[in-house]
This record gives structure tokens, C-alpha cells and sequence, in this order.
């Protein structure tokens, strides 16, 4: 029996905190109209002194799998993306464990910053598909305000908070119709983090938004057309596209490439910022939970962060 992966539930999380784009305007030179209109964020959410990566991927996770009907000793591998780790070690996928008390299996993260979720949708599905694991939990999970140089105002208004999780399963039919994820160094100092024990630059991030919007919206029409052809699907077969929500225009821009009106994708960034690593899985799990998309819906899930690493996911649900 040929084994496949499929998606079993969803769960997300979002800190309490808001924060207007009018409040950011009274710390920095910008306003609510620019921040919108360049971006299309009005609002994000910032985690508590208290909150972390993983605890707000727990919160997450222990959605997820009421969702899929299952106790947290069901699952057998763990694998969270994550630029925003408790602790450069142990993995936040292993605190995750911890906190949901599963022993016994393995639990690792996945460092390729917004493309986070994907790469790790990606080793879950090839882990499911050679028998090595049966039921996969897989999580984003952000604290990009604390990465965040609140004075400048070109990044400052862009990301937010939060945790999104997804738990896989074995199924005969293929439900995650296939995977591609790619990456390539040379551009890694258009979009980073400096780590601290290195040199002297203050753990903020910096971006060239200008240089990664070229590349973004260009790589992203391409692996779109990768993924149609790897399925043997036009763009008339995608029901529903759940983009990385870095800017309304990246997303307006794939939406057009597949000749999707904006009604059929699934956009969040309004009020959440850019979560990273967290921005698919929460959008994934919105549209699930107020019934946009269901089962049988052909879903196109796609990201491009630093590295830069990007990737996509076609999920049948």
C-alpha cells in the first residue's frame, strides 16, 4: 500500500495585544495611509513579556489536535519552523514536546525564516511517505517583535506575532499532493538577522524590501508554474491559494499569475502583520475554520523568506 500524507486538523493562536498602524505613527515618521497602502497592514498582534515561541506554539498545537479528534500522544514527530526560537538550543520543537508531554519521538526545527512552515510540511510529508512517521505535528511559531528595530520604520510596521500548527496523518489517497522547496544563498544579505555573538550589529532585522519584492514576486510565479506541472494541473484546478502573507501586492501579484480572483484567496495580513514562519497555517486554519475551504478543495500554499528559501504545498483537502 502506497502511503500519503493528509491533513487531519488545524489550529492557530494570536497574542492578545493589537497594535495600530496609528500607534506605530506616533513613534516613528509614517501613517496609517502609507503603512496600508504599501502594505495593506492595518493592525498586528504582539505577544506578552510572558509569551514565547513555544508557548504560543503549544496553544496552537493543542488546537490542532482537538481539530483532528487526537491526543497528544498520538503524534510521533515534531517539527516546528521557527526564526525566533526560546533558546538557539534545545530546539523549540523540543520545549513543545515538553509542554505537551509527548515522549518517545523525535522533535527538531526547521530554520528557513517565512518559509518556515513549508519546509517543514515538506520533511513531514517525505517522513509519512517512507513509513517512518504516521502522524506528524507540524508548527510555525513567531516572536518577530522581538527581532524588530521599533525605530525604523521601514520594518517596523511590517511583521506581527503568532503561532499556527497542522497535524498530519496516513491516508491511501493523496491528500498533500506534493512538495518543492528551494533555496539559494546569494541573496542572504538582503534579508537577515545578525546573530549577537558574531560582530558588533544589534540583533535587528534588515531588509532591502525593494530588492525582495523583486525577487519574491518573480520566484514565486515560477514555483507556482513548478508545482501546476509536477501535478499535471492547470490554474483552472486551484480552488483556493493560501499565500505567505508578506505584502498585499507579493500576493496580488501570485493571485494574478494563476488568474485567481482576490475572493478565492486567503488574505490575513489586514490584521495580522507578517507572522513569518506562522502566516500559512494561521491563514490555513481561518479559512478551514469559517468554512471558505473544504474537503475536496484543491489548496495552493506558497512563501518566500530570507535566504532566500522559498517554497510551496498543494494540498487536496
Amino acid at each position: 500500500m502506497r502511503r500519503y500524507a493528509t491533513l487531519l486538523g488545524t489550529g492557530g493562536y494570536l497574542p492578545e495585544t493589537i497594535l495600530t498602524n496609528a500607534q506605530i505613527a506616533e513613534t516613528v515618521d509614517t501613517s496609517d495611509a502609507w503603512i496600508v497602502e504599501r502594505t495593506g497592514i492595518r493592525t498586528r498582534r504582539i505577544a506578552a513579556p510572558h509569551e514565547t515561541a513555544s508557548s504560543m506554539a503549544e496553544r496552537a498545537a493543542r488546537d490542532a489536535l482537538q481539530a483532528a479528534g487526537l491526543e497528544p500522544e498520538a503524534i510521533d514527530l515534531i517539527i516546528v519552523g521557527t526564526g525566533t526560537p526560546d533558546r538557539l538550543f534545545p530546539s523549540t520543537a523540543c520545549l513543545l514536546q515538553q509542554r505537551l508531554a509527548i515522549r518517545q519521538c523525535a522533535a527538531f526545527d526547521v530554520q528557513a525564516a517565512c518559509s518556515g512552515f513549508i519546509f517543514a510540511l515538506s520533511i513531514a510529508d517525505q517522513y509519512i511517505r517512507a513509513g517512518s512517521a504516521r502522524c506528524v505535528l507540524v508548527v510555525g511559531s513567531e516572536l518577530n517583535s522581538r527581532i524588530i528595530d521599533w525605530s525604523d520604520r521601514s520594518t517596523c510596521v511590517l511583521f506581527g506575532d503568532g503561532a499556527g500548527a497542522a497535524v498530519l496523518g496516513v491516508a491511501e489517497e493523496p491528500g498533500l499532493l506534493s512538495t518543492h522547496i528551494q533555496s539559494d544563498g546569494q541573496y542572504h544579505d538582503l534579508l537577515y538577522v545578525p546573530n549577537p555573538a558574531h560582530g558588533n550589529e544589534p540583533p535587528f532585522l534588515k531588509m532591502e524590501g525593494h530588492e525582495v519584492f523583486k525577487v519574491a514576486v518573480n520566484t514565486l510565479g515560477r514555483i507556482v508554474d513548478e508545482t501546476l506541472a509536477a501535478n499535471a494541473l492547470t490554474q483552472a484546478d486551484i480552488d483556493w491559494l493560501v499565500p505567505h502573507q508578506a505584502n498585499i501586492r507579493i500576493i496580488s501579484a501570485t493571485a494574478k499569475k494563476l488568474g485567481l480572483p482576490m475572493e478565492r484567496v486567503v488574505v490575513t495580513i489586514e490584521n495580522q502583520g507578517n507572522t513569518s514562519a506562522a502566516s500559512i497555517p494561521l491563514a490555513l486554519n481561518e479559512a478551514i475554520r469559517d468554512g471558505r475551504i473544504q474537503r475536496g478543495h484543491t489548496v495552493l500554499m506558497e512563501a518566500f523568506g530570507a535566504g532566500f528559501a522559498w517554497g510551496s504545498a498543494l494540498l487536496r483537502y
